[in-house]
């Protein structure tokens, strides 16, 4: 095998396939939950799409498995590819809770608030406006009761006036109209009688000023009177008026539920039938999400994992594994260049594609032309199945046993499980923070970008880092830089301070892995080594981060997204002290380097068996 392939060769085209690869996921990844948000889910679906995103990567690292034969691996490794492309192109497809609601520069406040449910805003505003047209119509009608109430206030409260209107009454029906009673029910007060009797179905009709005739012919009877009956009352009319008007505006709100009930109960039926098809449209969109993301996730994993034991095998079986090591960094440039790329980019662009598609899907369009790419590398990748493999649940089960009998290691995957769920809280909605502040795609496009090239630039000073600080040193350092970033980033003033808070993600993130590195080496036996690694960046930090978007999203709906990180921080801080005093209680097991051993003895020249077994 190892004369028909090439090494470097080999090395070259899983660069390129892992740069290809981490540019791919870099353009949609990061920018996942963004583009959740402007579908319209709330702060707690989305951090349930994300929880079971990182759940299916834990459960397919611990139960994944790689097809055996050479030819199965690199058809199931083409039609992964194919199906996450895919994946991705359908996301983009899913139509938004309610219409499109734009994004950040578009039209940021049509964008439900991470607090507040759409439907109860929806209901509000259209309760609100309800209220305002019932008002106004119980304004006009308190104008017209006013008016056909005057005759009972004249009649009590004016007996003087209301004589001399009888006195004239009497004179005019001297002159020839008909007789009638004279105790209050003369025809100048006849008019009176109608309006008295004021029909409430009436006035809640559409029309209603339908008493106006009634007041209408009132004013000609009076004015028949005589303006010297009416003038000395006129005054104390409008005094009245002025207070039956201002009694009658305090029982508004009493008489506005009679009033318009029915057709307040209408717009409010129309608003709960708008509402319920809001939900169920939300809910709709989110299943959709829910089944594609985990799909696409699942295929990812089986890829990356697929392509990297091939790949690992294949060194192994030529004597070459230090050299896979070094391809990390090909997958964080890939990752580095895709997020800047894709973000410039999409600031160029108007709103919206064409139609009611977000130019948000242009990050879903990357990936999967990229993933296409790395289709065509992956057909020259070389595979190597060995004559014997394990099953890969087994591997699991060893190494979690491995970890369950040394209790630092215990402390190891605790650590990596919290920072795995702390990191969730800033990968689900810093993007959403940035954007309420203003904030353009490239700037998160570079607070990725900055991160990982960061942890590059600390990787060459890991040795001597190393030499210098131990163990525990460095996994309290990394905790409080983890907690010292999430609690300024709920203290965020400015858009550009998260690329310099960003910088401290090279020691809180990059260097905490070399400690869990060391560990793997101390507790591994031959042939764990990348089992162990798997448990705990897969099950342990996956798993982590799963729990953190689960717990993360219900935060910020309830108490917001500021309170989610001053909790992470404190989390971390308190963690960081149990772990200090755990590990100090623990006894030191000394790893024992049987390399070293042999090339001792090999080199010593004393033949007595008694020297040899004082150096075993």
């Amino acid at each position: 095998m190892s004369e028909r392939w090439d090494v470097g060769r080999t090395l070259a085209l899983s660069g390129l396939f892992r740069l290809l690869q981490g540019a791919g996921s870099a353009c949609a990844g990061p920018f996942l939950t963004l583009y959740l948000r402007h579908l319209g889910l709330s702060p707690a679906l989305v951090g349930v799409a994300a929880g079971a995103k990182h759940l299916a990567a834990a459960l397919w690292a611990a139960i994944g498995f790689c097809p055996k034969g050479r030819g199965k691996r690199r058809v199931l490794v083409a039609l992964a590819l194919l199906g996450s492309a895919v994946a991705s192109l359908l996301l983009s497809l899913i139509p938004a809770a309610g219409g499109a609601a734009g994004d950040g520069r578009c039209n940021a406040a049509a964008l439900p608030a991470p607090g507040a449910a759409s439907g109860r805003v929806l209901s509000t505003s259209a309760v609100t406006e309800t209220k305002a047209v019932s008002k106004e119509r119980v304004e006009a009608t308190a104008d017209v009761l006013t008016e056909s109430r005057k005759a009972a206030l004249t009649s009590s409260a004016f007996p003087e006036s209301l004589g001399q209107i009888d006195t004239l009454g009497e004179k005019s029906r001297g002159a020839g109209e008909g007789d009638t009673k004279t105790n209050g029910s003369s025809d100048g007060l006849s008019g009176w009688t109608p309006v008295k009797a004021v029909n409430w179905e009436t006035q809640n009709s559409e029309m209603p000023f339908s008493s106006r005739p009634v007041i209408h012919g009132l004013e000609e009877k009076a004015s028949s009177l005589g303006s010297a009956a009416i003038d000395p009352t006129e005054e104390s009319l409008r005094a009245s008026e002025s207070k039956e008007r201002l009694l009658f505006k305090t029982t508004v709100p009493a008489l506005e539920g009679a009033y318009v009930s029915g057709n307040l109960s209408d717009h409010q039926q129309d608003t709960q039938d708008v509402s319920f098809k809001r939900r169920q449209n939300i809910f709709q969109t989110f299943l959709m999400v829910l089944g594609t993301v985990v799909l696409w996730e699942l295929l990812a994993t089986f890829v990356k994992q697929t392509v990297n034991e091939g790949l690992y095998e294949y060194l192994d079986f030529v004597d070459a594994t230090d050299r896979y090591s070094k391809l990390w960094i090909c997958s964080y440039l890939g990752e580095a260049a895709g997020a800047c790329s894709i973000a410039a980019f999409v600031d160029q662009m108007s709103c919206f594609l064409g139609g009611r598609i977000s130019r948000l899907a242009v990050h879903f369009y990357g990936y999967a032309l990229l993933t296409t790419l790395s289709l065509f590398v992956s057909v020259f990748f070389p595979i190597h199945v060995p004559k014997k493999t394990t099953n890969r649940v087994n591997k699991t089960a060893k190494a979690l046993t491995l970890l369950w009998g040394d209790g630092r290691a215990i402390l190891c995957a605790l650590t990596v499980f919290l920072t795995g769920a702390a990191a969730a809280a800033v990968h689900n909605f810093l993007f959403w923070q940035m954007q309420d502040r203003g904030s353009s795609e490239l700037y998160m496009g570079l607070f990725v970008a900055i991160g990982l090239l960061a942890e590059i630039c600390l990787h060459f000073f890991k040795e001597k880092l190393l030499k210098a600080l131990s163990s525990s040193k460095i996994v309290a350092i990394s905790l409080s830089l983890l907690a010292a970033q999430l609690l300024c980033y709920s203290f965020l003033w400015t858009v550009w301070s998260v690329l310099l808070i960003q910088l401290l993600s090279a020691f809180s993130s990059g260097a905490l892995w070399w400690v869990v590195g060391m560990s793997v080496d101390d507790i591994a036996t031959p042939g764990m080594e990348r089992s162990l690694c798997a448990v705990l960046r897969g099950l342990c930090h996956s798993g982590g981060a799963s729990l953190g978007s689960f717990a993360g999203g219900f935060v910020v709906k309830h108490f917001g997204l500021a309170v989610l990180y001053r909790a992470c921080s404190v989390c971390l801080m308190l963690w960081l002290f149990l772990f200090l005093f755990v590990q100090s209680k623990l006894p030191r097991q000394k790893k024992i380097n049987y390399s070293r051993l042999l090339a001792d003895n090999s080199s010593d020249t004393s033949d007595s068996d008694k020297e040899d077994e004082s150096g075993w």
